[in-house]
């Protein structure tokens, strides 16, 4: 109803419009092959008008009519490209399924519909790894890298690629010129990186992760990072250039104040240039942070020559800073047996006999039994429960101990591997069953000395 009053005012409108322009006073006055016109100026401007819409009306339909032939054309190239878009749809679902050589055939022919397009030329690379066609996948990802647009794409497959080859010199290669082209691209700035700390290239990989972008959502990792390649550098420095040692470890320390292994490096220089006040204080702030046993077995024997009696007092006023911790007591307690004080060694581990005694304290006791009362029985009796206790505490990574921390795992070059922690334990008997010729060893053990079993537990449990 509404279009209707509409279509009716706007007819009204027009026809008024056009009486009003037809009505407007004045002639004109037209010459032309001998003949002589006299039409009204309203009547004139009126059929100019006309003349002027009619002109625009039959402009549009030759237009119309002349560009057939290319309609046809663009309809036709729209269908191809809709074609394309399909078959490149279809090679990602093929690809996703698990059918690399259909997903290859339909990138293909994407390729051919869509005009060399990107996506579907790094499909048909990725459909050719698939495949195991490495020749056909390297060509495909040459050619790409001539575009800048898709270099780094194709550095990513060539990276993959080589990875899956094991050619790690050609996929590090690979993944430096990705870092050159894309600062902030993670994957290769994490392969870079890992082959410099698994090469122990540590100042170059500390240069490397200061210059990578930072992102608040992995600060914290990347504070852990660099406290780690600090304290690497120091261990790695310790000897050779102590000076660098110290500045290095306390860096790390201002990061993470209760990192024990920086504590430890710098006070063994401390400790080597004579300085045993400052190495001491340093050790005792770190302790209370992080009371780790290699920082409180450092500060007892952090005065050259001292007794053994000197060794205890130091170690008892440090440990009696904590409680409730298993690794202080037990080096309080072998403080104690080197100073003949049994009660004490005693004492120190009464807390944790009952509640599953490590290895650690089984042979502990063991000393203590020999040292204090001479019982063979009761010492010997330790040293069975030794064999299957759970064990203490040490640095650990991919399966391998270690008797001080260190930056990498020997066996997969990985950074910050060791940690602190117990061990998985194997069954000792199950060990003994599996080599039945090492049942002599273990009768002549028997006639051995308490004080040899006892080295032997503590060696097996470090």
């Amino acid at each position: 109803m509404i279009r209707m009053f509409l279509v009716i005012a706007i007819s009204l409108g027009l026809a008024l419009g056009a009486s009003w322009i037809i009505s407007v006073p004045g002639d004109v006055n037209i010459q032309a092959f001998g003949y002589e016109l006299r039409p009204g100026l309203g009547f004139t401007i009126f059929a100019l008008i006309i003349l002027m819409i009619l002109t625009i009306f039959v402009w549009a339909i030759i237009r119309r009519i002349l560009g057939i032939p290319a309609l046809f054309s663009r309809a036709a190239a729209n269908r191809k490209h809709n074609r394309g878009v399909d078959a490149l749809s279809n090679a990602i679902i093929a690809m996703q399924t698990g059918d690399p050589q259909k997903a290859k055939q339909l990138a293909r022919e994407a390729r051919v519909k869509l005009g060399d397009n990107s996506a579907a030329q790094l499909l048909e690379a990725q459909a050719s790894v698939k495949l195991g066609n490495w020749q056909d996948a390297r060509e495909q990802y040459r050619e790409m890298m001539e575009d800048p647009e898709t270099a780094v794409a194709a550095l990513t497959g060539l990276f993959d690629q080589a990875k899956q080859q094991g050619r790690e010199d050609a996929a590090l290669k690979f993944a430096q010129k990705a870092v050159s082209m894309a600062p902030k691209l993670e994957w290769a700035n994490t392969a870079v990186f890992d082959d410099l700390t698994k090469n122990e290239l540590y100042d170059e990989a500390l240069e490397h992760l200061i210059n990578q972008p930072k992102s608040r959502e992995n600060r914290e990792a990347t504070k852990r990072t660099d406290v780690v390649l600090r304290a690497a550098i120091a261990k790695q420095v310790e000897e050779s250039n102590p000076d660098k040692a110290v500045q290095y470890a306390s860096d790390a320390l201002k990061r993470i104040p209760d990192f024990a292994p920086a504590a430890l490096i710098a006070a063994r220089v401390h400790i080597n240039k004579g300085d045993t006040r400052k190495a001491s204080g340093l050790l005792r702030r770190v302790w209370r942070a992080n009371p780790h046993p290699d920082l409180a077995t450092l500060y007892a024997n952090a005065q050259p020559g001292a007794s053994a009696v000197e060794r205890l007092k130091r170690t008892k006023s440090l440990v009696n800073e904590t409680s409730n911790n298993l690794d202080a007591q037990i080096v309080l307690a072998r403080a104690a047996i080197d100073a003949h004080e049994w009660d004490l060694a005693r004492a120190s581990l009464h807390e944790y006999v009952d509640k599953e005694p490590t290895q650690a304290v089984c042979a502990l006791m063991a000393k203590i039994e020999q040292g204090q009362t001479g019982d063979q029985g009761k010492a010997r009796a330790w040293l069975s429960r030794a064999l299957t206790a759970k064990p203490d505490n040490c640095w650990i990574a991919d399966g391998i101990t270690s008797d001080e921390w260190e930056p990498i795992s020997p066996l997969t070059g990985k950074l910050d591997a060791f940690e602190w922690k117990a061990p998985q334990r194997t069954p000792a008997k199950s060990t003994h069953q599996a080599k039945p010729e090492a049942e002599p060893a273990a009768k002549a053990s028997d006639e051995a000395p308490i004080e040899q079993e006892i080295k032997q537990i503590e060696k097996a449990d470090s």
